[in-house]
């Protein structure tokens, strides 16, 4: 990055660079902070986002909004940091009432994000602030301070102020000392480091940069307010003094102004309307989208000149002395004319790259104008970081703190500058909360030591967070108590497998590693002068500890739990496993990314790349339904059974034990019945499941067994046909019907009844007249198109597609049962007849 002379912008950009403290950074008006940012990021490789309170804060700054970027509502937030104090009315103090709409992308980039920039902090209120730290929070999986993410904050609190309207102050005012983005509850869980910018750029006057500091610090002496006031000019004529702009308190006032202004040229004017290009949305406007100007007219820039010549700055002043074709012809004092030509403002929204894993700046949308608008009176508000040769300040109704510093300045020099009423020492207001804050922060100011233990603090914080597996610990133990409360539903075959991995890990990880933090914290504590980044000895334990880590976590947990499937058919233990499943299968692989990038050396920038990547690149490969339980024999079939009756019930609107329980799943691959009759034995199917799903479970377990080469035992009913016994007491349930039962449902659906009408008559189920007609299609006698609509089966095909040779089974769980087992199994069937 660019190497500053200036001592506190050094420093400035080591603490965002090396460091992960949250920074403030502050400084005067005209001391450089938004150069800062422009270098920043240029040059930071830090990932980064760009965010501001206000849209054309958010366009000045190359960056969003607060609000659009994590998407929050514009009314007061309530930290879960808050306590209610004991004298509070108000009770709103559960969170559960924000809900965050964060497309999936958006979440991808906030899991990657190193670095929040928030331009203008001085107008982002407390709570706003606490409501970034909740999303950051909730998306990044963490309870650290605003997810972790490190923030570094630009502006200056004697500028301008949040805005708080009084019945939101009503209700945050138990929760907040102040409306000030300091007084958030999440940042004062963290260590704030203030940097102070002291060089100005945008005066060379010391008897003004002296007034100007003493305004900022609410210590005005009444020698300066007579030098100030001594600028006082009642009966100044603007008519006979060009190139002065008034700044004012209201926008009613400017407007005014302007519009007398330009009447008051007897010339016709002309109308220039922006080019507007897709998502560019009006609150976001650099200038008019309609402007109305005049030869003779005052006119200020509103962009910095974005050719080589660079002929002028945001803010400069001039006089438009001609239109010639499309271009508009601006004379500013001294300098040649202006021949200025539509400029482009762009509005940007951060994406992540899926490949280089690196934050893109994506154009969503184009505002293109002219880079001007009247400029005989503007707003203080508007002013904010301009620069002007000439002012007319009117800041006798200054309503807000800091109004009357950011007037003055705005301006180079101080005889550059004209009052039209006096500044008394009373419209000279700083907020005396402000005063304690910038008071402590000077006395707590960062130096080169400061920021060398903060690197080597962060450095060493970050090696013994790759090594704490605490967390890893906890999300195993949490899978094996499920388990092990939950043993008559999950199945008793997973306890040897649990022994084993209990006891390899606590052996060969967790004990092991006990004794490895022990000698890192040595090694610490004998190079304390010197960065472990720097250190051979240092980056050598860690590179052989993560070696073996890698071997052991593969070995013992990775291995082993992908040959694991939880199912049950209580849906409330079984997102509860599946759930702790996933918590621990995150962690993992976020400690195996680690230490995959350290096995070469360790390098901070690269281990939080590696942590970012692996959760953003994260899919769960445990508990997934392709794999099923060691003591389940005919595995693939139990899958088959498994995906039909999670589709009949998803499609039924019923609970899936309701359909079959798991254990008859599990007696079904086992005892594999050939026919009704066996099929009645199965113990959890009664007569009426029996003529419910009977063809259904005897198809598929038929197709398997045919598919595999499966040789069964002779049929039950032939046994006893040749021994003569009597009938079972199934077998009286069961009356074979005189005619095909498939071709009963068919004959019935010819007639021109709906396969729900058909299977409420037959008093069986949907999916069962669907497999009946289905067998029709197959033969050539139905067209598919009469069961299944043509743009579903379009979909359903082109799905079927787009996924690699899965099986029916996978299909059904891969279109999260959108799709049921018969359409898939239909079409499956068809297009291999065809084919």
């Amino acid at each position: 990055m660019e190497n500053f002379e200036n001592k506190e912008l050094k420093l400035a950009q080591e603490f965002v660079l090396y460091t992960h403290k949250n920074i403030f950074l502050t400084g005067k008006a005209g001391t450089g902070k938004t150069t800062f940012l422009k270098n920043l990021k240029l040059y930071c490789p830090k990932r980064m986002v760009v965010v501001a309170p206000t849209g054309v804060a958010a366009i000045n700054a190359g960056g969003v909004t607060i609000h659009s970027f994590f998407q929050l509502p514009f009314s007061p937030f309530i930290s879960a940091y808050t306590t209610i104090s004991e004298n509070s009315k108000n009770e709103q103090t559960d969170n559960s009432a924000y809900t965050y709409k964060l497309s999936r992308n958006k979440i991808k980039l906030i899991q990657s994000l190193d670095l929040l920039v928030i331009d203008e902090i001085s107008m982002v209120r407390a709570d706003l602030l606490d409501a970034v730290d909740d999303v950051l929070r909730k998306y990044r999986h963490t309870d650290k301070p605003f997810g972790g993410v490190q923030l570094l904050m630009i502006g200056d609190l004697h500028q301008l102020a949040p805005v708080v309207k009084e019945d939101e102050w009503n209700i945050l005012r138990d929760f907040y000392d102040s409306a000030f983005f300091f007084s958030s509850k999440a940042l004062q869980k963290t260590e704030l480091v203030t940097i102070e910018l002291k060089h100005i750029y945008r005066q060379s006057d010391e008897t003004f940069i002296s007034l100007l500091g003493e305004i900022r610090e609410n210590k005005v002496s009444q020698k300066s307010i007579e030098l100030l006031n001594s600028r006082y000019e009642p009966d100044f004529n603007l008519n006979e003094n060009e190139g002065y702009i008034t700044l004012t308190t209201h926008n009613a006032n400017a407007q005014e102004i302007n519009d007398e202004k330009l009447k008051k040229i007897k010339l016709r004017s002309k109308k220039f309307k922006a080019k507007i290009k897709d998502d560019f949305p009006e609150y976001m406007y650099p200038t008019e989208y309609e402007l109305e100007l005049k030869v003779g007219a005052q006119v200020m820039f509103v962009k910095n000149d974005s050719s080589f010549e660079k002929l002028y700055y945001n803010g400069k002043i001039g006089i438009i002395t001609k239109f010639v074709e499309d271009l508009i012809v601006v004379k500013c004092d001294n300098q040649d004319e202006i021949y200025v030509k539509t400029e482009m403002w762009e509005n940007v929204r951060y994406t992540l790259n899926n490949e280089t894993k690196e934050i893109d700046e994506e154009v969503i949308g184009s505002f293109e104008q002219y880079p001007l608008k009247l400029a005989w009176a503007i707003t203080v508000h508007k002013s904010q970081g301009l620069t002007f040769e000439k002012a007319i300040i009117d800041v006798n109704a200054a309503f807000a703190f800091g109004q009357v510093y950011v007037a003055l300045s705005r301006c180079k020099s101080l005889e550059g500058l004209v009052l039209i009423s006096k500044i008394p020492s009373s419209a000279i207001k700083t907020d005396s909360t402000i005063s304690r804050f910038n008071e402590n922060a000077a006395e707590n100011a960062p130096d080169q030591e400061k920021l060398q233990d903060s690197k080597l603090i962060y450095q060493q914080n970050l090696i013994l967070e790759q090594f704490d597996f605490l967390n890893l610990k906890k999300r195993y133990f949490s899978v094996k108590k499920i388990y092990t409360e939950n043993i008559l539903r999950f199945g008793e075959g997973f306890v040897k497998i649990f022994e084993e991995i209990t006891a390899q890990a606590q052996s060969e990880i967790f004990d092991v590693n006990d004794k490895f933090i022990k000698q890192l914290n040595y090694l610490f504590n004998t190079n304390k002068e010197e960065l472990p980044e720097n250190s051979e000895q240092i980056l050598d334990r860690i590179a052989k500890a993560s070696k073996y880590y890698i071997e052991k976590f593969n070995f013992i947990f990775i291995s082993k739990f992908k040959s694991l499937y939880f199912d049950c058919d209580n849906k409330e233990i079984s997102n509860e496993m599946d759930n702790a499943i996933n918590r621990f299968e995150l962690e993992l692989k976020l400690k195996l990314g680690a230490m995959q990038a350290s096995v070469e050396k360790f390098e901070t920038l690269k281990y939080l790349r590696a942590l970012s990547d692996t959760e953003v690149d994260f899919k769960s490969e445990f508990n997934r339904p392709t794999v099923y339980s060691s003591h389940t024999e005919n595995k693939n079939l139990f899958a088959e059974l498994n995906a039909w009756r999670k589709s009949l019930a998803e499609d039924s609107g019923i609970d899936v034990y309701k359909i079959l329980p798991y254990k008859t799943l599990r007696e079904l691959v086992e005892k594999l019945p050939q026919n009704l009759t066996e099929l009645g034995k199965i113990k959890g199917i009664g007569k009426v499941k029996l003529k419910q799903f009977g063809d259904d479970i005897l198809d598929i377990i038929y197709e398997y067994c045919e598919r595999n080469n499966i040789k069964r035992a002779e049929p039950v009913e032939e046994i006893i046909s040749k021994t003569k016994a009597k009938k079972t007491q199934a077998e009286k349930l069961i009356k074979e019907p005189k005619k095909d039962t498939k071709t009963i449902s068919f004959e019935l659906f010819k007639q021109g009844k709906s396969i729900e009408e058909i299977a409420e008559e037959r008093s069986l189920v949907f999916s069962t007249i669907f497999g009946h007609l289905s067998h029709f299609v197959l033969k050539g006698e139905l067209e598919i198109t009469e069961l299944v609509e043509q743009v579903r089966l379009d979909k359903i095909v082109n799905f079927i597609e787009e996924q690699e040779n899965l099986n029916l089974r996978d299909l059904v769980e891969k279109s999260n049962y959108e799709f049921n087992y018969n359409e898939l199994k239909l079409i499956i069937a068809c297009k291999e007849k065809f084919e």
